[in-house]
């Protein structure tokens, strides 16, 4: 059985493997065992690696995308409590007014 925790890999190394799974005459599961990874992990890295080049499909986000739209979805998130906190505010002190 194998460990609970994932592998983390460098990107140089997630590069280098990449280069080689397009480079070789081997599988792409050839090659991640000989690296020592998962195929399904070399399999993303490829796939990852093609829409980043613009060779996806229409539907698919680039990595510069997907942070993007995480950092827009924090953002979002922080303003909306913001929003919140300011309606009790206003509603605060127009109560507060009416005396």
């Amino acid at each position: 059985m194998g460990s609970q925790y994932s592998k983390r890999y460098s990107e140089e190394f997630k590069r280098d493997a990449i280069a080689l799974a397009r480079s070789s005459d081997k599988t792409i599961t050839e090659v991640a065992r000989d690296l020592g990874v998962s195929p399904e992990s070399l399999r993303g890295w490829v796939k990852r690696d093609r829409v980043d080049q613009g060779g996806g499909t229409s539907g698919e986000l680039t990595s510069a995308e997907r942070e993007e739209l995480k950092r827009l979805r924090r953002q979002n998130t922080e303003q909306q409590k913001t929003i919140e906190i300011l309606k009790k505010a206003a509603a605060f002190f127009a109560k507060d007014s009416d005396r």
